[in-house]
Formats: C-alpha cells, sequence, structure tokens
C-alpha cells in the first residue's frame, strides 16, 4: 500500500510539471481509505480537463466537415430566403390590391366631374387622397421587404456558389433551383403591381383630361401639373 502511494504521489508530480493546468490539484496524503479516495478523485478530474484528440482513421477529412458545413449553411440561407420572399409577395400583394382600389376610385371621381357641387367633389377627393396614402404606406412597407429579400437572395447564391466550390454538389444544386423558383414567384407578383400601376397612371391621365374642363368645380389644389404627380410613374 506504501509503495502504490508513492507511486501515485510521483504520478502526480509528473503530471503537475507536464501540464499546468493540473497545479490546481491539492496534494492529500494517502493515508487511510478516505484521503486514498479523495487523492484519485482530484488526478480523475485534474486528467479530465486535459485536451485530448482522438486521432481515429474513420475521422471525417477537411473537406468533409467543410461540405458539412456548407449544406447547412444553404439549409439556413434558404430558409431565409423562403421567409422574406413570402413577406414579400404578400406586401406585393397588399400593395396592389391598394393600386387597384385607387384606380376604381379616380374613374368614379373622373364620371361624376360636372355632376356635383364644389362641397361634393371636395369629400369625393378626400376619400382619393385617403386611398393614396393607404397605397403609399403600403408601397413602402413591400419596399422595405424587398431591401431585405434581395439581401437573402445574395446569401443564399452566395451560399449555393460556396457549397458548388466545396464539392458539395447537391446541396449547391438544390440552393440554385430554390432560388430560381422563388424569384419567379416574385417576378409574377412584380408583373401584376406593374400592370396596376400601369393603368393608374392612364386612370389619372384621364381624370385630368376630364378635370380641365370642370377645374371650377375642383377645389382648391386638386389640379396642377402632372409631372409633380409621384405616382405618375414612367415604367
Amino acid at each position: 500500500m506504501a509503495a502504490g502511494g508513492r507511486w501515485l504521489r510521483s504520478c502526480c508530480s509528473v503530471l503537475r510539471r507536464s501540464f499546468p493546468i493540473l497545479a490546481s490539484v491539492r496534494q492529500r496524503g494517502l493515508v487511510g481509505r478516505s484521503g486514498q479516495w479523495h487523492q484519485a478523485v482530484g488526478l480523475g478530474v485534474a486528467l479530465c480537463a486535459v485536451p485530448v484528440v482522438e486521432q481515429s482513421s474513420g475521422s471525417l477529412s477537411n473537406d468533409a466537415l467543410i461540405r458539412r458545413a456548407v449544406s447547412l449553411v444553404t439549409d439556413s440561407t434558404a430558409t431565409l430566403l423562403s421567409q422574406t420572399t413570402y413577406a414579400l409577395i404578400e406586401a406585393l400583394t397588399e400593395y396592389t390590391k391598394a393600386v387597384y382600389t385607387l384606380v376604381s376610385l379616380y374613374k368614379q371621381y373622373s364620371n361624376l366631374l360636372g355632376k356635383m357641387n364644389s362641397d361634393e367633389v371636395d369629400a369625393v377627393w378626400q376619400v382619393v387622397i385617403g386611398a393614396r396614402v393607404d397605397m403609399t404606406t403600403k408601397q413602402q412597407e413591400y419596399l422595405r421587404l424587398e431591401s431585405s429579400w434581395m439581401t437573402a437572395l445574395r446569401l443564399s447564391e452566395m451560399a449555393a456558389e460556396a457549397a458548388y466550390q466545396s464539392g458539395a454538389d447537391q446541396a449547391s444544386v438544390t440552393a440554385r433551383s430554390h432560388i430560381q423558383l422563388l424569384k419567379s414567384q416574385v417576378q409574377e407578383v412584380r408583373l401584376l403591381s406593374q400592370k396596376a400601376e400601369t393603368k393608374l397612371a392612364e386612370a389619372q391621365t384621364d381624370e385630368l383630361i376630364k378635370a380641365r374642363g370642370e377645374d371650377s368645380s375642383l377645389p382648391q389644389g386638386v389640379l396642377g401639373n402632372s409631372d409633380d404627380d409621384p405616382y405618375l410613374r414612367e415604367d
């Protein structure tokens, strides 16, 4: 037992000199069963604190680890792109509805010109102004989300390229297919909003033409230079 105790203390001394992290382990005399137990626990805890790198023939190579990491990145960016695409499409749809609402109001307003007194014209025009404010709010919201979508799109494209460069061909192909699908969906909704904007410009032009013949019944500030109208877009 004494020889065993001396051997254990010798091992502890060597370990402390070889690994500074073991310096915190307090020496205890190996007297009695209690002393033996505490010393053994202290040594075991200290040994657990030493980082050990296991060398195994079955370990993954650096390239394999990179491909695995790239696959995780492509999955994450795909999720981000999907979510921002959904939000953008929803915002664009709401904006398009607001534009068509304004188109309808402009047409109704034009048809009523010459049939209303100044008070009625002013009341109708206030409704039109309210619809324009609503449309502008929805436009700002979709532009904000479009910026986020463009960022997510760039991240997805970068992840797809990284997957290709690292040899993760399946992840790269999947990412690029996903990108093309969502881009086409956004483009379809954009075309609908652009069509609505074209109809709005036409309705505003018709209203201005009719209004010039009824300027006596229009409230002050309604007529003006059409070039100053921020809703007359040149697509």
